[in-house]
C-alpha cells in the first residue's frame, strides 16, 4: 500500500465523524456535512420534494429522508448503486437522463465528485462539468423558490464554478462545514432564488 493510501486510511480510521457514523446508523460521514448545512442555512421542511444527485453510498440520502418527513419525498440518483433506503426512492444512471418525470423540486443537492485523476487541472475542470451539469438539471426541476446545495473544491476553477452559479442563482453563499476535513480543498455553493433561465422556459 502507498505511503498516502495509508496516511489516509489511518486519518480515516480515526475520524470523530466516521465514528459517529457507524455508531447513529448514517452510510457515510458526509452525512454531518449535510446536517451541519442544514442547521446553519435551514434547508428541510417536512412535506418538501428532494433530489439527491451522486447520492451513492447515500448518507446525504438519509438525512433528507428524516427530515423531509412526514409527507415528504426524496429522490436519489447515482452511477453506483445504492442500497435501498426508508423513504427514498432510488434510481441508478446518468441523472442527467433521469429528470424528465419527476415533479418539480424544493431542494436538489449535489455531493457529486469526478473520478479523481491526481490532476488538479483535470479533477478541477471535470469538477466544474458536474456542477454545470447540476446548474441544469436546477433549471429543469428547481422551483424558482428552491435551494440548491453543491460540493466545490477551491482551485483553478472555482472562481468560474462561483460566476455560473451568479448566473443562475439570485443568492449564493459559500460554506464549509466543520466535517469537512481542514486540510481539504472542499466546500459548498448554498445558491437560491434560481434565476429564470430564456433556455428552459
Amino acid at each position: 500500500m502507498a505511503k498516502s493510501s495509508k496516511e489516509w486510511l489511518r486519518r480515516h480510521v480515526s475520524d470523530p465523524y466516521v465514528k459517529k457514523a457507524r455508531k447513529e446508523g448514517y452510510r457515510s460521514r458526509a452525512a454531518y456535512k449535510l446536517l451541519e448545512l442544514d442547521e446553519r442555512e435551514k434547508l428541510f421542511r417536512p412535506g418538501q420534494t428532494v433530489l439527491d444527485l451522486g447520492a451513492a453510498p447515500g448518507g446525504w440520502s438519509q438525512v433528507a429522508a428524516e427530515k423531509v418527513k412526514p409527507g415528504g419525498r426524496v429522490v436519489a440518483i447515482d452511477l453506483l448503486p445504492v442500497a435501498a433506503i426508508s423513504g427514498v426512492e432510488v434510481r441508478r444512471g446518468d441523472f442527467r437522463e433521469q429528470l424528465a418525470d419527476l415533479p418539480p423540486m424544493d431542494l436538489v443537492l449535489s455531493d457529486v465528485s469526478p473520478n479523481l485523476s491526481g490532476i488538479r487541472n483535470v479533477d478541477q475542470a471535470r469538477g466544474l462539468e458536474l456542477l454545470l451539469a447540476a446548474i441544469d438539471a436546477c433549471h429543469k426541476v428547481l422551483k424558482p423558490s428552491g435551494a440548491f446545495v453543491s460540493k466545490a473544491f477551491h482551485g483553478d476553477a472555482f472562481e468560474d464554478a462561483l460566476a455560473e452559479l451568479d448566473k443562475a442563482f439570485g443568492k449564493v453563499r459559500v460554506v464549509k462545514p466543520a466535517a469537512s476535513r481542514g486540510e481539504s480543498r472542499e466546500t459548498y455553493f448554498v445558491a437560491r432564488a434560481r434565476r429564470i433561465s430564456e433556455f428552459h422556459r
